[in-house]
């Protein structure tokens, strides 16, 4: 299975993504002239080789009207960071602590020129409304589009409960807005190129201290990432500044299928995404791109025994325990005390899960304690893919790992069908294995 690992040891911005996944893409040319082609206006993207700490990766710089974005960081002494082509710092993160009509797009690599520069383009604000307009324009794939309407989507909502405003209300600086469409549309792009079946990545290193803004000191994490990574495990680290932003969260909310450790696989080629500060760490993304054998997970079992529940009280609670997100709901007969059939309800989970789904037994079956049991359990890496037929679409499941593959169509695809055309599962089964 065709796996992307994306290591956030040094936070994730999302031209750092951009240039990582770029690295691991065949023809980078080709990409950036499909990118400069799109006619986002007034952007014009390169890619620079840049060296960290002697290692050599991709810089993307994306310059709008001929200018560069860039941000500030605070060490918390007053003191300000600047990056490299940096200018003064009222214009970092405005979207942060605007008012109602100046809440700007955030991104820790660009930096808001919203207040030295006469040029009318600069003074443009645009909503949701107009960055949905100006993507649903671009000459990108249906797939590219929706997946950039996504990213745009969590953004905005994330802005709009930092601000306590509903979304339609929330506005980007037209120069920030520029830029970061251009991230998201980028990853977008080179992402569907890739084509991974899994995305898996490391924990996200968010930098500490503060950054300042055009209204004041925020703390890093700043509040619009702070929320788009609920749920994600992320840590602050000792590097003082800010090395997750926004776009970079919310491209990782989108796109990674499970965080962890670097799953066990070969790798066919690493890239590297260089950010544009100097630490004493290597500022970059790394993409690992390759292929994932079978892996082992860890997972919880939830077991409780029961001898007062009819049969479709239980098949109630099984339906409530699946659609809550157990990995798998099942039953056994056993015997009881005072030699009373009954029945074993187990549930297998994530430990995340645990809490939840017990709390689910207890309120829809009769037993007044859950027993739990933490084990591990050896999966092979499943894909699904959608296979055309002469009667329909028919979902197949793929399975590879651990020296095995196998296949099998989805049984309620089959069925249907089957149903519709007053014929036997088997001959279903028999027409899919002749298309192959």
């Amino acid at each position: 299975m065709k796996t992307l690992y994306l290591e956030c040891g040094m936070g994730a911005a999302g031209d750092m993504l951009m240039a990582a996944l770029l690295e691991v893409v065949p023809d980078r040319e080709a990409f950036l002239r499909e990118i400069n082609a799109l006619g986002i206006p007034g952007v014009e993207v390169q890619a620079e080789k840049a060296v960290k700490c002697g290692i050599t990766g991709t810089h993307m710089r994306v310059r709008v009207h001929g200018e560069e974005e860039e941000s500030l960081d605070e060490d918390g002494h007053g003191h300000h960071h600047h990056d490299h082509e940096h200018g003064d710092e009222h214009h970092h993160h405005d979207h942060e602590h605007g008012d109602e009509h100046h809440d700007h797009d955030h991104e820790d690599e660009h930096h808001h020129h919203d207040h030295d520069h006469g040029d009318e383009h600069h003074h443009h604000h645009a909503s949701l409304g107009d960055i949905a307009s100006l993507i649903q324009s671009l000459p990108v794939s249906e797939s590219v589009r929706q997946d950039a309407m996504a990213v745009y989507a969590m953004i905005a909502e994330a802005e709009s409960h930092v601000h306590g405003r509903p979304v339609e209300e929330i506005h980007f600086h037209e120069v920030g807005t520029m830029d970061a469409v251009t991230d998201v549309v980028g990853v977008c792009m080179l992402m569907e190129k890739i084509g991974a079946d899994e995305v898996v990545a490391s924990p996200v290193h968010t930098g500490s201290g503060y950054v300042r803004c055009a209204h004041g000191v925020l703390p890093v994490p700043a509040p619009a990432t702070a929320y788009l990574l609920r749920d994600i495990p992320s840590y602050g680290g000792e590097i003082r500044g800010e090395l997750c932003t926004p776009t970079g969260a919310a491209l990782l909310r989108h796109f990674v299928t499970r965080f962890g450790e670097r799953p066990v696989m070969t790798t066919r080629v690493v890239g590297y995404g260089m950010g544009m500060k100097e630490f004493e760490r290597a500022n970059c993304v790394r993409a690992f791109l390759g292929e994932s054998a079978g892996t082992r997970e860890d997972i919880v079992r939830l077991e409780c025994n029961v001898d007062d529940m009819t049969g479709e009280d239980i098949g109630f609670a099984m339906e409530r325990l699946m659609e809550a997100g157990a990995r798998d709901v099942y039953t056994q007969s056993i015997g009881m005390k005072k030699t009373r059939p009954g029945i074993l309800l187990s549930v297998l989970c994530t430990g995340e899960d645990a809490d939840m789904l017990a709390e689910i037994m207890m309120k829809h079956t009769t037993t007044l304690g859950v027993r739990r049991q933490e084990m591990s359990r050896y999966v092979l890496d499943r894909v699904v893919r959608t296979q055309e037929t002469p009667w329909g679409l028919v979902r197949i499941k793929k399975a590879a790992g651990m020296g095995v593959e196998k296949e099998k169509a989805e049984y309620e695809d089959l069925a249907a069908l089957a149903r519709a055309h007053g014929v036997s599962l088997e001959t279903v089964r028999n027409i899919i294995r002749g298309m192959k």
